[in-house]
């Protein structure tokens, strides 16, 4: 991927915050890449296809401990779960046979797991000695008869989040558009069936499952969650959809907005954490679709479903109003979560921006109001303190702040992609409730912050002999 090519990434049209030619659209720093390279968030991006071979180029050290690296699930396959590498040497380096063991890598994986396609991940040192990634591709699929997709995504090029823009790229160009869906079943029910896609959605613990049904009830056929629980044939398939809902805009909005301009499908940002959410992104892809009964039908579920989750949350909502949380996380997270604590009845006090959008900054003013205290930094010394000093009852986070927050006392919850418990749709934010109260609640937070005996005793004074 040249200079050019990765530019046109970062200038994001349908981004309202870009300024091309200057900084662009999720235009890297130095340091960026300490919360994950291109290749990081290519990978990420891709690996919930289910059904396919998932091969890194490079090293074994980006590699990692790849078993089951993202918290997604599948109802299927589990290749994707697969850690696939070519384990490049030094000696492969020096003697060229980057390209041979790619090659015969490709083989392997085709022969042994049977997958409707692989993916190639090109990392920084088979980039830097010029290893022709795209051309061992092509043979290989004409070798196999399977579709090999090169996904040119070199570290130095950038941050994560440039990362997930080259994974829409490279879909856009090799995969969408190569197969047609098939017909949609009739419903017993007569109605018409509206074909839609998720994008951005990576299904985590299986929490779109939650969702999911209420999408089959009002006659919503996705195509397509890219990338969560996806298969290879539904990614192609993608262009013929009637909607498109765009669930983290930082990861793919490029894909939306192609297919916006190339298919003419209208697409929308929305989010399915919390009530409020849930039903305004219902009632989003109501209003694409166009269809005025399929309207009525959406606000009759959307009734029956808050009416029901209201009285589920009532206990939960007296033991949480009013307490103090912060969230430190990024992107969709660093919104959708205030608003669905906020259902809650709890009050948001600081949340993180440091992989967020200004699209997700304004809608964090929105939520939390014009002064919204956003930390864009990850320091988690600087994290604690701030903690301490809004009195927080809660931490939100990723896993990697779980010890610091023990140490400190504050209560934790994991909300990142390894967590186990998924939280999207009015389930979920039962389940999120549930969890809260639970770890806020916990005895043994006093006993964290309370003194030791020794500290209570009163001193005894020694007798003179």
């Amino acid at each position: 991927m040249n200079a050019d090519e990765i530019q046109a990434l970062l200038d994001e049209p349908a981004c309202a915050h870009n300024n091309k030619g200057k900084t662009g659209c999720a235009k890297s720093k130095p340091g960026a890449t300490q919360g994950g390279c291109a290749f990081d968030g290519a990978q990420i991006a891709l690996l919930p296809i289910a059904d396919a071979a998932h091969i890194v180029h490079g090293p074994i050290g980006c590699s990692g401990s790849s078993w089951d690296v993202r918290g997604t699930r599948s109802s299927g396959p589990d290749t994707y779960r697969l850690g696939m590498t070519t384990d490049l040497s030094d000696i492969d380096v020096v003697m060229g046979r980057g390209e041979k063991k790619l090659f015969h890598a490709i083989g392997q994986a085709v022969e042994r797991y049977r997958p409707a396609a692989v993916f190639v991940y090109t990392t920084c040192v088979p980039a830097l000695h010029g290893d022709d990634v795209a051309a061992v591709a092509k043979v290989a699929a004409q070798r196999w008869q399977i579709p090999v997709v090169p996904v040119d995504c070199a570290g130095f090029y950038g941050s994560k989040s440039l990362g997930n823009r080259i994974a829409g790229e490279t879909l856009y160009r090799h995969v969408i558009g190569t197969r047609e869906p098939a017909p949609a079943r009739p419903r017993p029910d007569g109605l018409p069936t509206h074909d839609i896609n998720l994008i951005g959605e990576y299904n985590i613990a299986g929490e779109f499952w939650r969702v999911a049904p209420l999408f089959d009830e009002l006659g919503l056929r996705i195509l397509c969650t890219l990338s969560g629980d996806a298969r290879f044939h539904e990614v192609q398939t993608m262009h013929r959809a009637q909607a498109n809902m765009v669930v983290c805009s930082k990861a793919m909005l490029n894909v939306a907005r192609k297919l916006q301009e190339d298919y003419g499908t209208p697409f929308f940002e929305g989010s399915f954490y919390g009530v409020e959410d849930t039903s305004q992104a219902l009632r989003d892809l109501a209003c694409l679709v166009g269809d005025a009964d399929f309207r009525v039908r959406t606000e009759v579920v959307i009734s029956r479903e808050e009416g029901g989750v209201a009285q589920r949350l009532a206990p939960f909502r007296d033991r949480l109003a009013g307490r103090r949380a912060l969230i430190f996380s990024g992107g969709v997270k660093s919104w959708s979560i205030v608003s669905a604590l906020q259902d809650l009845g709890m009050d948001v006090v600081a949340t993180g921006t440091e992989k967020s959008t200004e699209e997700d900054r304004a809608r964090i003013r929105a939520l939390m109001g014009p002064e919204a205290r956003m930390i864009g930094n990850n320091d988690q010394g600087a994290l604690m303190e701030t903690c301490r000093e809004y009195g927080v009852d809660i931490l939100f986070a990723g896993g990697r702040y779980l010890y610091p927050a023990l140490k400190s006392g504050i209560p934790f919850l994991d909300i990142n992609h390894e967590r186990d418990f998924g939280y999207a749709g009015y389930d979920g934010l039962v389940e999120l409730a549930q969890h809260i109260a639970d770890v806020i609640d916990n005895p043994i937070w006093a006993q964290l912050v309370r003194k030791p005996a020794w500290h209570r005793r009163p001193a005894m004074a020694l007798a003179c002999a």
